[in-house]
């Protein structure tokens, strides 16, 4: 990059690259609700439903795309530079950093959807944070991709940060899976040694136990699909400075088809098992029920019922801001709630609210 752009040598460290992707990384699941993806299908279907659409009815379209496809992503983007450290301006990170974070830059809505850019496969932004978004697309000069909607092509170092979380938990959750026994050893050694491509089997046959082999082949498995991720990054390096690239570098890599015969493993075993279907189930129903109590209280306008006014009490009570605003914004302010709220802190809120569980003595 510095060799192509010798006018950045005096302002940019080669090891600055490095030090903003392994930041976007470290960042990238930051906005993910309660139990990940089915913790954002969860908001989701609430704001589809009879009652949740009850409460939107007076939102944009584009507003209610944002709670009707609920993302994690845009949360995430929210939580950088808005909620963490709010009223100081979020964490202030560069912009490059915003940026390489940013796998989605687009706002919500379904048809912005576009097959020849993953790019566009979700949306990285609320329509609350949509101008800090477009002050960011201007500072580092990423490209509009269509007139009349806020949709941009990705920063160059959003394509290394999203292959990282490719790679990572590809291979990751097999491991976890032959940890927890929901995969057989010898399928995932198969797997994983076909990616590394170059075992040494003096070093295997020192292994201990079949973690310490899995372990061994996960790393070698990790340092091989590195090396073809930057290959791919160098090959197509024209088409991504430009904005012009649209896909996955692990799509393009030799062994995408051996990346994917893992994935496919990890879904079949460990996602399908029977605990984590169980948690799934109750978190969905959980994230559901604190929406249904949370939602209405801070869309109504006060004063209400009693039991709409004790619930917006309970919500400021919990540092909830829901003084001004539009329904939208105070809308937002309980999916900032419920989604900062770690997986068993939404299901024992919702064990108390329900009664489930009773707060405190009674008597």
């Amino acid at each position: 990059m510095i060799e192509r752009y010798p006018e950045l040598a005096d302002l940019v460290n080669v090891h600055d690259f490095g030090n903003i992707v392994a930041a976007g990384c470290l960042a990238h699941d930051i906005g993910n609700p309660p139990l990940g993806h089915a913790g954002e299908s969860a908001i989701g279907s609430y704001f589809q439903s009879t009652e949740g659409r009850e409460t939107t009815a007076g939102l944009t379209p584009r507003q209610r795309d944002d709670l009707e496809q609920f993302e994690g992503n845009a949360q995430g983007f929210r939580v950088l530079t808005r909620l963490q450290l709010e009223g100081d301006g979020g964490l202030h990170l560069t912009a490059a950093t915003l940026a390489g974070f940013s796998k989605y830059p687009r706002e919500a809505g379904c048809d912005l959807r576009r097959a020849d850019k993953i790019s566009t496969k979700k949306h990285g932004f609320f329509q609350d944070d949509r101008l800090a978004f477009a002050a960011l697309a201007r500072e580092t000069g990423l490209a509009l991709l269509e007139q009349g909607a806020a949709m941009w092509a990705r920063h160059p170092l959003a394509f290394l940060v999203e292959v990282a979380d490719d790679i990572c938990y590809s291979t990751l959750d097999i491991e976890d899976g032959v940890r927890l026994g929901h995969v057989r050893a010898a399928d995932a050694e198969d797997l994983l040694t076909a990616l590394a491509n170059s075992v040494d089997p003096a070093r295997l046959a020192t292994c201990g136990s079949n973690l310490e082999r899995i372990g061994y082949l996960r790393a070698r498995a990790i340092n091989k699909m590195i090396d073809d991720c930057v290959k791919v990054f160098v090959d197509n390096e024209t088409a991504i400075l430009g904005g012009t690239y649209g896909a996955s570098l692990a799509e393009h890599i030799t062994d995408t088809a051996k990346l994917r015969a893992l994935k496919e493993l990890a879904i079949k075993t460990c996602y399908c098992a029977t605990e984590v279907l169980e948690i799934e189930l109750a978190g969905y129903r959980a994230l559901g029920g604190l929406l249904s109590t949370f939602v209405p209280a801070a869309a109504a306008n006060t004063p209400a019922s009693p039991m709409i006014d004790k619930t917006r009490t309970l919500l400021v009570g919990r540092g909830v801001k829901l003084t001004g605003g539009s329904v939208y914004e105070r809308i937002l302010r309980v999916t900032d709630y419920v989604s900062g709220m770690t997986d068993r802190h939404a299901l024992a809120t919702f064990r108390r609210l329900t009664g489930i569980t009773i707060p405190g003595r009674l008597g």
